[in-house]
């Protein structure tokens, strides 16, 4: 089936790709990250004032409603989302190389519609949680219409596909800027609502409206990259993007059920504390887990620009640069774990005094639990990026259900009997299985793929 080739509109952009290539692997990542970390630095830094805003005003219990709504939807929100940004980085690179315009445009369409009907059936889902199991979580009916007004609006920024254009392009640059929107309007919005209304519905409006900037950033930016590096889209037929695209439906699928249960493993948490604990507890939880997620937030930023080098040196390079590459990642990755478990082990605490002040002293050991367990993820942080751009998503969907269900069936024996702390303790256990199986795997296809090359 062929497709008529159209050129860039800078002629020497291609040949600058190329020369890029040419540069360090590990290079690119360590400035890739860095990009990422200082857009995210700027958001941890602003984190630590606008939740200490918001625990002091709310309380326990009123954090503990907002933190159960912002759970709700952000888990939902990943499990519908099908993470497009994935399939640009991965099947945009041979289009951008071919210079195939047509090609390329007609893949982000099917992308953005992907991401279309992701946010309707999101919608759908929400509604459903907020009427059922709303009552649980001690919700009024006007909390759960808020609540499925927070889930609409997450869902329709469509982040996801400007985010892969910009990291398609290693502009992490550009991302990282529209990446502050988010904090710098959450800072605004809480001071506003501090100020004038401080309630739950104002925060809430604070954060949506943080999402939506940030998202038409993103768009705004990403639609300048493409044009000027691909030329205009070619919107029509883009169906034909399942067939030009060789496995796209079965990478599709397997990044949406890895990352479903990437949620489950994670955020879901929040929410079986928030049903068998009670909103309290729940807003402990997830101070904790906000903290801690803000100290290893570096485990995620690494893992997207491994995965973009990855999918580049997997298309263009040999299989013994590919395993040269894993090898140096997974010696970054040793280090920085170690110096996260030390710097929630001897700053955790003061920061989570000075944020949140004696009322959630509570939240500390589970800090500490929840920062080792995100630690050990940062140590592997390597495996499941390479196993996604060699093509073997479906081994890490496997791992990562197999691994959801046994944190849940330690959350079933342990949160009766222990509380949030046996939560916390749960997530250790299993981040330790999932980084076993993982490894396994990852090392057992570098040894293949160094074989076949």
């Amino acid at each position: 089936m062929g497709t008529k080739k159209t050129n860039m509109r800078q002629p020497g952009c291609a040949a600058k790709w190329r020369l890029k290539r040419g540069e360090s692997s590990i290079g690119r990542i360590l400035e890739n990250t860095a990009w990422l970390l200082g857009g995210k630095g700027v958001g941890a830094v602003l984190s630590l004032v606008y939740l200490a805003i918001v625990t002091r005003t709310l309380g326990p219990e009123g954090f503990g409603h907002f933190a159960l709504i912002l759970s709700t939807a952000q888990v939902i929100g990943t499990i519908v989302s099908f993470e497009s940004w994935q399939i640009i980085v991965k099947y945009g690179q041979a289009h951008v190389q071919n210079a195939d315009s047509e090609r390329f445009g007609r893949l982000l369409t099917f992308c953005v519609v992907i991401d279309l009907i992701a946010a309707l059936t999101g919608c759908l889902i929400a509604a459903a949680v907020a009427f059922f199991a709303g009552p649980y979580f001690g919700w009024t009916r006007e909390v759960a219409w808020q609540a499925i007004g927070f889930c609409a609006i997450l869902l329709f920024t469509l982040r996801s596909t400007p985010t892969g254009i910009l990291r398609l392009f290693d502009r992490f640059d550009v991302g990282a800027m529209a990446e502050t929107v988010v904090p710098i309007v959450r800072m605004a919005g809480a001071v506003i609502a501090w100020l004038t209304t401080p309630t739950i519905t104002a925060f809430l409006i604070a954060w949506a409206a943080a999402e939506v900037l940030s998202g038409l950033a993103y768009w705004i930016m990403a639609v300048r990259t493409a044009r000027g590096r691909m030329g205009k889209w070619n919107k029509r037929r883009f169906l034909l993007a399942r067939h030009e695209n060789e496995g796209l439906l079965g990478f599709l699928t397997a990044t949406n059920l890895s990352i479903s249960v990437a949620a489950l493993t994670r955020q879901f948490s929040v929410l079986i504390v928030g049903f068998f604990a009670g909103a309290a507890d729940a807003g402990l939880y997830r101070l904790a887990y906000q903290l801690s997620t803000a100290l290893t937030k570096i485990t995620m930023l690494l893992s997207r620009t491994i995965f973009a080098e990855l999918a580049k040196v997997h298309a263009g390079q040999t299989s013994q640069e590919l395993k040269k590459l894993f090898r140096r990642t997974n010696r970054l990755s040793f280090v920085m774990g170690g110096v996260v478990i030390l710097l929630i082990v001897t700053l955790g605490k003061p920061i989570l005094l000075l944020m949140a002040g004696p009322a959630f002293e509570g939240a500390y050991p589970l800090l500490v639990l929840l920062g080792i367990a995100a630690s050990i993820e940062l140590i592997g942080v390597s495996f499941e990026p390479l196993l996604m751009a060699t093509g073997h998503a479906r081994t890490s969907m496997t791992i990562k259900l197999l691994n959801a269900l046994f944190l849940f069936a330690l959350l079933a024996v342990l949160l009766p009997r222990f509380g949030p702390a046996g939560a916390a303790s749960s997530n250790i256990v299993a981040a330790l299985a999932a980084f076993i199986a993982m490894g396994f795997a990852a090392r057992r296809y570098t040894r293949q793929a160094r074989r076949a090359g």
